[in-house]
């Protein structure tokens, strides 16, 4: 059965059911993303959004009204699920496969209590499509694909991000990080609701190469390119000075476990900050704090390295925005706001040219290096810093270009309007599917004069 839209249908915002099981305006990573990613699409659609109950307070905390939101309390599932992955993680920043895995084998409890509260709904019409927006990983089937399926309802699926594969030369990294259910990941593909998940949803958004690639090329014409993260205009889109003098100003951020790369950084930078030509900011806290501490004394770099520990997420930007350069050479990261973050406030990103990060920066807004042994990311990292201390007033024009990129692709606002037009492509309202690049830095060129439709509007729109 379809659903084909009248003329009333077509001039008002679409209803939407948003089923996002972590969104929380208080937490980070996922939570968050669902959170704010759900706030923007209210502003472009009619929204009802169903989430976990132990989100409920703190939402309620923000002023959005009970109306405006279910919460489903499916903590009988995920509270096991969550103890017994700490358990086999050994820690709470380790061993994030683990938790995923056992999230996936509980969450279908949640979509069932949503189809049983939503079901009958759903069937008279009173959403024109469900979209389940988190969580964001690809190994979670949906039973509520295949019941939509089942009655004529369109789904949509995403951004959905994960699987990126271990790069090759660091498997001492992977032992550290407890990532051995990595190596049986692909197992999700013969779970129940695997297949009929994607064959069910009308269009799946996909938030990496990496992402895309794990998707069977069957469903391919119903994937479009839109990556997960997104920033916050009122704090990271707005006016910072940047003087672009030595010593030239570096930041890190994120939690200092191995693969984020911060000592990869701070070996790279060492020559120069002995010189005083650049000073580096650390900026986060974990497992490798010691050792980096160990290094700065070792190598006697003194008052060069700011190593102070955690910020609060919603101070960093005040942090980060202190620096001129970004350095951020994690070996295996899906997303990597932070990077978008920093490129929002004007800093020039330098980053491995692999995952998220190699996705978000172009040759005109940063800097990317090749993706090889521990020794050589830290030559290539050594090479860029040194080009910049070099000449530093060629970064005035590429930070101008890496805010100008972040603003008019990645704030939330912007992301409401892409997967707008993906729910317009569902419900019949336009032709073609929407196109905006796949990654966005392809569509350089059409900011420079070839035709990107898509991707027009949005830069008009802003």
């Amino acid at each position: 059965m379809s659903r084909t839209p009248s003329n009333k249908q077509s001039e008002r915002k679409p209803r939407i059911l948003l089923i996002a099981e972590a969104a929380n305006p208080l937490n980070v990573s996922v939570s968050l993303i669902g959170w704010l990613h759900s706030r923007a699409l209210a502003e472009v659609a009619d929204i009802h959004l169903v989430t976990e109950s132990r989100n409920r307070e703190a939402i309620l905390e923000t002023g959005l009204a009970e109306s405006e939101f279910t919460s489903i309390d499916a903590s009988a599932g995920h509270g096991l699920a969550w103890k017994l992955a700490l358990f086999l993680r050994g820690g709470t920043n380790l061993g994030w496969t683990i938790n995923s895995a056992l999230y996936t084998l509980t969450y279908p409890y949640f979509e069932w209590k949503v189809w049983r509260q939503f079901g009958e709904r759903l069937k008279r019409g009173e959403f024109d499509l469900v979209h389940r927006l988190t969580p964001l990983s690809p190994t979670n089937p949906s039973l509520l694909a295949r019941k939509c399926g089942q009655h004529g309802i369109p789904f949509i699926l995403g951004p959905l991000n994960g699987g990126l594969p271990w790069p090759k030369g660091f498997g001492d990294i992977r032992r550290k990080e407890k990532e051995w259910l990595g190596y049986v990941r692909d197992l999700y593909k013969i779970l129940p609701g695997y297949r009929s998940t994607r064959k069910n949803a009308r269009a799946i958004m996909v938030a990496s190469g990496a992402t895309w690639e794990q998707i069977p090329a069957q469903y391919h014409d119903k994937c479009i390119y839109i990556p997960e993260n997104g920033i916050e205009s009122g704090r990271f889109a707005q006016a910072v000075e940047h003087t672009h003098t030595l010593p030239l100003k570096v930041a890190f951020t994120g939690r200092l476990v191995p693969y984020k790369g911060a000592d990869m950084v701070l070996e790279a930078a060492a020559p120069l900050i002995r010189d005083g030509k650049v000073v580096l900011d650390i900026i986060g806290d974990g497992t490798e704090m010691p050792r980096l501490k160990e290094f700065v004394a070792r190598e006697k770099l003194g008052d060069g390295v700011k190593l102070d520990g955690w910020v609060e997420h919603t101070q960093v930007h005040k942090r980060l925005g202190q620096s001129d350069v970004f350095a951020f050479p994690s070996i295996r990261e899906f997303g990597g706001a932070v990077v978008i973050e920093a490129m929002a406030l004007g800093l020039v990103p330098i980053v491995v040219n692999y995952g998220g990060p190699g996705e978000s920066v172009t040759n005109s807004t940063g800097f990317t290096v090749p993706l090889g042994t521990r020794a050589e990311i830290i030559l290539s990292l050594r090479k860029v810093l040194n080009e910049m201390v070099a000449d530093p007033g060629k970064l005035f024009a590429m930070s101008r270009r890496a805010k100008e990129h972040a603003i008019h692709y990645f704030t939330w606002e912007a992301k409401a309007r892409q997967v707008l037009e993906v729910y317009r492509w569902v419900l019949g309202q336009r032709a073609d599917k929407p196109d905006f690049g796949m990654p966005f830095h392809e569509v350089q060129a059409g900011i420079n004069g070839v035709v990107q439709k898509d991707i027009s509007s949005l830069v008009a729109a802003k």
